[in-house]
């Protein structure tokens, strides 16, 4: 299973993907579109990770999660 963090601020939202490196580098980071993110967690393959950077809070979805909290902090195309 894949995890994309999605991080919502005042100024907007963004999905990114972390990928691991071997030790000695940083970790590397890719930001994604909002529609290659709703094709995989529409076939299962995806779990989203809501960070909310004004009060610290997570939130963990994935295929199997409500659907009022999946339109709720991802959105219609996520159904």
């Amino acid at each position: 299973m894949n995890i994309v963090h999605k991080h919502i601020s005042y100024k907007g939202h963004y999905f990114v993907r972390e990928y691991e490196t071997i030790k000695h580098h940083k970790n590397k980071i890719r930001y994604l579109r909002e529609e290659t993110v709703a094709k995989s967690f529409k076939r299962g393959d995806l779990t989203v990770l809501v960070h909310f950077e004004d009060t610290e809070r997570t939130i963990s979805l994935d295929n199997f999660s409500e659907r009022a909290d999946i339109k709720k902090y991802l959105g219609e195309k996520f159904l």
